[in-house]
């Protein structure tokens, strides 16, 4: 009887396109699945955009013409995300050497070590660690150090576009933004018993948001009536009521940019991105071989950026035997 009920269970279809054009991430399974539906994936990257749960590299071409990767070197890529950097920087080492890669997001790392495994990148080649970078010095440590490192700073596209991550105001979900949701505190947890100084004192800082105060006093108030903000739709619900003063005509591009600078801010507070790249920087000459070479990629950050001494779109280094110099 038991085995008659299991098979008169109904066949639970998976979720198909609505139309032409599915908006919902969960709707775009062609897109989710590119080594099935690589016809699918091609067509939405030369209508010029990201398929959902896939992650672009840009400046492939810049970042190796400086890095001059030879064939037996070791490398280390800081951020492995989708993977797209390690797969060329792997490329150029023709089947000799090694390159170490760290990422915290249990999730998509061990999607991207399967996807580069199965393209012939497996761990005769790329060793992965689930860890952050700024451990860099110990992987160093264990294998001598590196002749070429690049760090990609900033989150990753698959990891926008899933709503379950709470990394995007225009889909709703859980406002949660660690790159590591096993790990910390979530988003909303961190404003459940934030102050308006201490978030007008983040938002000004992670994102220099001209309306910091405004923000944060209305992100508090919420909270203190009993409205926990713990979704993305609440927390741009909220930044929507407040910034109602502004003239119509300027009050909609002005609520989009100052959602991206919010969950910017909260992103990099809760995922202690600063203090995580202030800690790899002073690591970082320690970490290369002499004559090593180091990329960094980044958009150009807010005022208080710990990478702003360094530079502003890609700080690159290279050490000599006995120095090192920006």
């Amino acid at each position: 009887m038991e085995e008659n009920k299991e098979l008169e269970k109904p066949h639970k279809r998976r979720v198909r396109y609505k139309g032409t054009h599915p908006r919902k991430f969960e709707e775009k399974y062609k897109e989710l699945q590119p080594e099935k539906y690589q016809d699918t994936v091609e067509h939405v990257i030369r209508k010029g955009n990201t398929p959902a749960g896939m992650h672009i590299s840009i400046m492939v071409k810049e970042i190796l013409d400086f890095l001059e990767i030879k064939p037996g070197q070791v490398g280390f890529d800081a951020t492995l995300g989708y993977g797209g950097h390690t797969k060329a920087m792997l490329q150029c080492l023709q089947g000799e050497g090694h390159m170490y890669a760290t990422d915290v997001d249990p999730e998509e790392s061990a999607k991207t070590r399967k996807r580069l495994a199965e393209q012939g990148f497996g761990e005769d080649m790329l060793t992965v660690k689930l860890q952050n970078f700024c451990t860099i010095d110990e992987i160093a440590k264990e294998v001598g150090g590196f002749d070429f490192i690049l760090a990609d700073l900033g989150v990753s596209s698959m990891q926008i576009d899933n709503p379950k991550r709470g990394f995007s105001y225009k889909v709703d979900g859980p406002l949660d933004l660690r790159l590591n949701q096993e790990k910390g505190i979530s988003a909303a947890e961190r404003l459940d018993t934030i102050s308006v100084e201490e978030l007008a004192g983040m938002l000004d800082e992670n994102s220099d948001e001209p309306y910091c105060e405004e923000i944060a006093e209305a992100i508090v108030k919420e909270i203190r009536r009993g409205n926990r903000i713990d979704t993305t739709t609440k927390l741009r619900q909220v930044i929507e009521n407040t910034l109602e003063f502004l003239p119509e005509k300027e009050r909609k591009d002005t609520v989009k940019k100052t959602c991206q600078r919010v969950f910017q801010a909260l992103r990099i507070d809760v995922n202690r991105e600063f203090e995580v790249l202030y800690e790899f920087m002073e690591k970082l000459p320690g970490a290369l071989k002499p004559g090593g070479r180091v990329a960094i990629l980044t958009l150009i950050p807010p005022r208080t950026s710990p990478s702003l001494p360094f530079g502003s779109w890609i700080p690159t280094f290279q050490s000599e035997p006995s120095d090192f110099s920006p």
